[in-house]
């Protein structure tokens, strides 16, 4: 698979919005909102398509990967880069997450000059943890907020 990063665009960002995963992970579905889409425009987030113009998923750099809660509880008092994913449900489950994230991390860490990542991830997300933990990302600190549990993890 292979994989090329674009800016965010408004195209981009409407479709992201469109996008519905199954349960139990439609956690992850975002509204679609003018919030949302801002919030796509606006902050470091960035398009992943295929070599067919196809969208495979996104990624965000920085607070935008964060959970806004987890700062109070001290879960990024490290200094790191956050990165967040999201990968295109119609993709998800078919064996496509090693290959994108993979790509991913290569292009954060030759773009930022940076070693070390970190990334939250809902404790229930059994799936995305294996994936984590199989790239070299090693659980760090876990928090809750609300009714969900987070873990953060970092790959040094």
């Amino acid at each position: 698979m292979q994989l090329l990063v674009r800016n965010m665009t408004q195209g981009y960002a409407k479709r992201i919005l469109t996008w519905k995963y199954e349960a139990p992970y439609d956690f992850y579905n975002i509204e679609e909102s003018s919030e949302s889409l801002n919030e796509l425009l606006e902050n470091p987030y960035f398009a992943v398509l295929n070599t067919d113009k196809a969208l495979v998923g996104f990624f965000c750099i920085g607070s935008a990967a964060q959970v806004p809660f987890g700062v109070t509880v001290g879960a990024y008092s490290e200094e790191l880069i956050d990165i967040g994913i999201g990968m295109n449900p119609s993709l998800t489950g078919q064996g496509f997450g090693a290959p994108f994230f993979s790509f991913i991390l290569s292009y954060v860490q030759e773009t930022y000059k940076v070693e070390s990542i970190r990334l939250t991830v809902a404790k229930f997300n059994q799936r995305a943890i294996h994936l984590y933990t199989k790239l070299g990302f090693e659980k760090k600190m876990e928090f809750t907020r609300g009714t969900t549990d987070f873990i953060t993890m970092v790959k040094k």
